[in-house]
């Protein structure tokens, strides 16, 4: 009879002495036994134990651990987070490590000392329950007001605490950032902390619809207001009234439709392509943009009085490469989901890839991460994840540890940043950097960078 109320562990031992030995040794747990892989997968689907004590050395074949290394294989497919701990002779050290790369928790050396191996089976089932709690978590936190939002660094933190702020506000709200930092999970975070979570949230992209159907999209039209027009059609912001509208990318809106939106903004009043009655919407809106809205006001391409319209509120969202650690912990994150989507098991990612991710630019954010790891997931043949599957070269690593080479490219990218603050005012930049002026040219010199004037 089977105790509920006692954890699973599975032992995969061949020989009887020992299998009676370690039945009774494991306190706390309801120990299933194995003797071969056939038994050991079938006991493995049946009681699910986080923990795994396997002889490597299993019937047919016990003198070599042909065996053993299958058993743990095809378990760590089935449940990647299990914890196992192989037992070997005193002369198979090799075997142990080859087991150990393969994703065996740890290894233990016969004569077994059951006392021992109970600390070591212990230590594990505990690290297993902290893992188990620490996904649980995570799952919550998906299902949370910030889905989808995955972040611990204190840039994306400094992001979230000013969503949570302005959510419960009626503020026209403007988020910056690049392509691919996810401006539109931050737009819908928005909603579901406001009082109109329960109204509808309405996207439209600027860049996305052609100049000439951006208007009948945003305004609706009337039956007739042009040749294709047979019957009256409401816009995206009637369709919104009562929730939220999100206008993405709304640096690429014509400036004729720009004056229209600042009416409506004003007013909260639209009219209908074709139209003479002023509709009133009830709506909240949100804006996007990757495109630095000061520049383009300064090349006559955005409204300035559009702009201090619509950003009453300004949330800056970073791109990747600024979120210090973030990077690993949303690769996991996508790792778990697509595997989880497609059916497949991995170990994580191989230290290689994890270096590569790590050091890489991400010049397309969270978007290409998500992209890059998906395809892994979909395309990998291994246990783990690798730079390969990545798109990496694993042969060529992505961290100089020259470091001369490293000083010399962070002054470069200090003194190129002063330029262009500086408009390549020589004299300017050197006061911003505190040098003289020679020293300026010197220093550009040696690091062979182009010296105005010359």
């Amino acid at each position: 009879m089977v105790d509920n109320s006692l954890k699973p562990l599975l032992v995969v031992e061949d020989n009887p002495g020992l299998q009676k030995q370690l039945k009774w040794a494991f306190e706390g747990y309801q120990v299933h036994l194995a003797s071969d892989r056939a038994t050991a997968l079938e006991q493995f689907k049946e009681c699910h134990p986080g923990v795994i004590t396997l002889d490597l050395g299993l019937p047919p074949n016990p003198a070599n651990a042909t065996e053993g290394l299958a058993v743990l294989q095809e378990i760590l497919h089935i449940a990647p987070h299990t914890k196992v701990i192989v037992v070997t002779g005193n002369d198979d050290r090799q075997n142990a490590l080859r087991a150990i790369s393969l994703g065996a928790y740890d290894f233990y050396q016969k004569p077994i000392d059951p006392d021992v191996l109970a600390l070591i089976v212990d230590r594990a089932s505990n690290l297993y329950e902290l893992e188990a709690e620490n996904r649980r978590l995570v799952a919550e936190q998906s299902r949370s007001p910030l889905d989808g939002i995955v972040g611990a660094s204190e840039q994306m933190l400094r992001a979230c605490r000013m969503v949570e702020r302005v959510a419960p506000s009626e503020v026209t709200t403007l988020i910056l950032g690049e392509s691919g930092t996810g401006k539109e999970l931050v737009a819908r975070a928005l909603h579901r902390l406001s009082h109109r979570k329960d109204g509808p949230f309405v996207a439209i992209n600027c860049a996305a619809i052609p100049e000439n159907l951006l208007e009948s999209e945003l305004f609706g039209y009337e039956k007739g207001a042009f040749t294709s027009a047979i019957k009256q059609t409401p816009g995206k912001l009637e369709y919104a009234s009562g929730g939220t509208f999100f206008l993405d990318e709304i640096g690429d809106m014509p400036m004729p439709l720009q004056a229209k939106m600042l009416r409506f903004l004003q007013e909260r009043v639209i009219e209908r392509l074709g139209g003479h009655k002023e509709i009133p919407v009830d709506v909240r809106v949100i804006c996007a943009t990757h495109d630095d809205l000061g520049e383009s006001m300064k090349a006559g391409r955005f409204r300035e009085d559009l702009y201090y319209r619509v950003s009453e509120i300004v949330i800056q969202i970073p791109a990747l490469r600024e979120r210090t650690g973030d990077v690993v912990l949303l690769a996991k994150t996508f790792l778990d989901k697509y595997a989880r989507e497609n059916g497949r098991s991995y170990r994580g990612f191989t230290p290689a890839a994890l270096e590569w991710i790590d050091a890489y630019g991400w010049p397309g954010n969270v978007r290409e991460l998500e992209n890059r790891v998906k395809r892994a997931v979909v395309l990998a043949d291994g246990g783990q994840i690798t730079a390969e599957d990545l798109g990496f070269e694993a042969a060529d690593s992505p961290l100089s540890l020259d470091l001369r080479a490293a000083r010399e490219a962070a002054e470069r990218m200090v003194i190129q940043k002063a330029l262009v603050t500086q408009n390549y005012n020589m004299s300017q930049t050197a006061e911003v950097l505190g040098i003289s002026r020679p020293s300026l040219y010197n220093l550009m010199n040696k690091l062979s960078m182009e010296v105005a004037g010359k």
